[in-house]
């Protein structure tokens, strides 16, 4: 297995993002169209947040629900707003950290994604699956 590798050669960098003033509606429609996690909320290139899949469904509970379940999220989402749901203190890499270092952070920590920031602009995304995908390859 190469060492030192940057994570700049996995992580995704056709970036899915989120404004603070897009609704959790069409957020819920670009984690499902882009079969995705994980959305940096960004304003300008600059990252304010990210919401994942799972914060939605913190806030959902149409799972107990089967006839209307697509209505009764519209209305739950339109309860909150992205920022209200998003986690604000976004913990970020560079391009440069190695992928050693990014799993060895993922493995210690409760969250499956780090935002790529180089210069304060929003580069790219690492996740749990990028990781796992890259060992793979290594097999």
């Amino acid at each position: 297995m190469k060492k030192g590798v940057p994570v700049s050669e996995i992580m995704t960098k056709k970036l899915v993002t989120l404004g603070p003033k897009d609704d959790l509606v069409t957020a819920e429609r670009l984690f499902k169209k882009h079969h995705i996690r994980h959305i940096p909320v960004v304003k300008g290139d600059t990252i304010i947040g990210i919401l994942s899949y799972t914060d939605l469904l913190r806030i959902s509970f149409a799972d107990a629900i089967d006839e209307h379940e697509e209505y009764v999220d519209t209305i739950v989402y339109n309860m909150f707003t992205i920022p209200q749901v998003m986690v604000h203190d976004v913990v970020t890499v560079t391009s440069m950290t190695t992928i050693r270092n990014v799993a060895q952070f993922l493995s210690q920590k409760e969250f499956h994604a780090l935002p790529v920031v180089d210069d304060g602009k929003l580069v790219g995304i690492v996740t749990t699956t990028d990781l796992i995908r890259y060992l793979l390859e290594q097999y």
